[in-house]
């Protein structure tokens, strides 16, 4: 009896050995590749929302201005000539509209 629970423990081993590497690359590139890229989506979300009228922000496109007015999806850029600029929210650039809005850290 505890001869047939043994040999059935490991014939059942054997038979996954072939798929543990293939698991372990799917938890590998989950860990990676998918689930930083889903906090980074995540973070530019929160941000997008969290915006509001005076902010200054940049565009993806390098396109630099203050929020003027805040729409459902879009934003109502004015630039520094005065211009004003409608972009879709998505237009967003999180790591450079944080860098501008980050005040520079004094050196000795």
């Amino acid at each position: 009896m505890i001869a047939t629970i043994i040999l059935q423990a490991a014939f059942s081993l054997e038979t996954l050995r072939p798929i543990l590497p293939f698991a372990l690359i799917a938890v590998v590139f989950y860990f990676f590749m998918i689930r930083p890229q889903v906090k980074k989506q995540k973070d530019q979300k929160n941000y997008v929302n969290e915006l509001k009228k005076g902010d200054k922000i940049i565009t993806t496109s390098g396109m630099h201005g203050k929020i003027a007015e805040v729409a459902e999806s879009t934003f109502l850029i004015e630039t520094e000539g005065g211009g004003k600029i409608r972009h879709e929210k998505s237009a967003i650039s999180l790591e450079a509209s944080k860098a501008l809005n980050t005040p520079p850290v004094a050196t000795k």
